[in-house]
């Protein structure tokens, strides 16, 4: 009689645990389903904040117009609201970083994932968590006194027998690119270190074996196996490179020129923040079309980046 008393006490205790688990599992899911939802609709409200705010400009001023136009003038009595060299500015600029910081943070992350040893791995790794930790506006000032200065001389040196070349003081595209690369280095070292990381080690394994020497064995097999982490990367060091607005305000210059390295150049991200600030009616709203703008080049760029991706998983897959 006891023995079956026990066993029935057992089996409820049991069926309550289950019932607990289970409770816990849809209270889990639940909550997972809200952090979903709300990331979508973050991204969805601020799509449609942009369009509110972008399309009755783009409507008024024409498309056409806005992209291919060359002055931005939205303070004269026949405002002009053209785009185009800001536009080129903010990819020639971004190429430009991503040309410098990309094979640098690459590279930074093999030397943390296959070469260096622990103590170094530790120290170089903490530097970029504080390069990932500076707030951008002390990147900015640490360009001016110390970037835009070294420019300035590389200017001098270059230019002083060009009486057409119009002197900067240092603050110029190239300024801004590189400040860019410096920027974008812990977003690439991180995610590609753990793309490195991830690599299994039979592919390690099977290039020694077949008489690779380690850095045949790095370039050769673990890079390719890591090729679609490294896109991640290089694609998100993009977005953060044509995202970033205060620190290019202080070393671009802030002209609207044709995007050379040594001339005073505006990006889209510092037309938005250097005008917003007074901006009324049709300029107010041609700023958010800028934004818009720059919203589809992102997009754009994230949706390459995945076509990219798999294509190479089919490949290699």
């Amino acid at each position: 009689m006891e023995n079956s008393i026990n066993i029935v006490v057992k089996k409820n205790a049991q069926k309550r645990t289950a019932g607990a688990r289970e409770k816990t599992e849809e209270a889990a899911e639940a909550l997972f389903a809200f952090c979903a939802a709300a990331a979508v609709l973050a991204l969805v409200s601020v799509t449609v904040y942009l369009l509110f705010c972008g399309i009755p400009a783009i409507r008024e001023v024409g498309l056409m117009d806005i992209l291919f136009g060359t002055v931005w003038d939205p303070t004269a009595r026949e405002p002009k609201f053209g785009i185009l060299l800001i536009v080129l500015t903010s990819l020639v600029g971004t190429l430009l970083a991503v040309a410098v910081g990309v094979p640098v943070g690459i590279l930074t992350a093999v030397f943390l994932a296959e070469v260096a040893g622990p103590k170094t791995a530790w120290a170089v790794r903490g530097a970029v968590d504080v390069l990932a930790g500076i707030p951008s506006v002390i990147y900015g000032l640490v360009g001016i006194y110390l970037l835009n200065p070294l420019m300035y001389r590389v200017e001098m040196k270059l230019f002083a027998s060009s009486p057409a070349h119009r002197f900067t003081g240092g603050a110029n595209l190239l300024s801004a690119a590189l400040v860019l690369a410096v920027m974008i280095l812990p977003t690439v070292i991180s995610i590609s270190e753990a793309s490195v990381r991830a690599v299994g080690p039979e592919i390690r394994e099977a290039s020694l074996a077949l008489g690779a020497t380690r850095i045949q064995t790095i370039f050769r097999s673990v890079l390719p196996a890591a090729r679609p982490g490294i896109i991640t990367a290089a694609v998100l060091g993009v977005g953060r490179a044509m995202g970033e607005a205060m620190a290019i305000t202080l070393v671009s210059g802030g002209s609207i020129n044709i995007p050379f390295p040594f001339r005073s150049v505006r990006f889209l991200t510092t037309a938005i923040v250097s005008e917003m600030g007074y901006a009324q009616g049709l300029h107010r709203q041609m700023l958010f079309a800028v934004g818009l703008v720059l919203f589809v080049f992102i997009l754009l760029i994230n949706m390459a980046a995945e076509i990219i991706r798999k294509g190479y998983g089919e490949r290699d897959g």
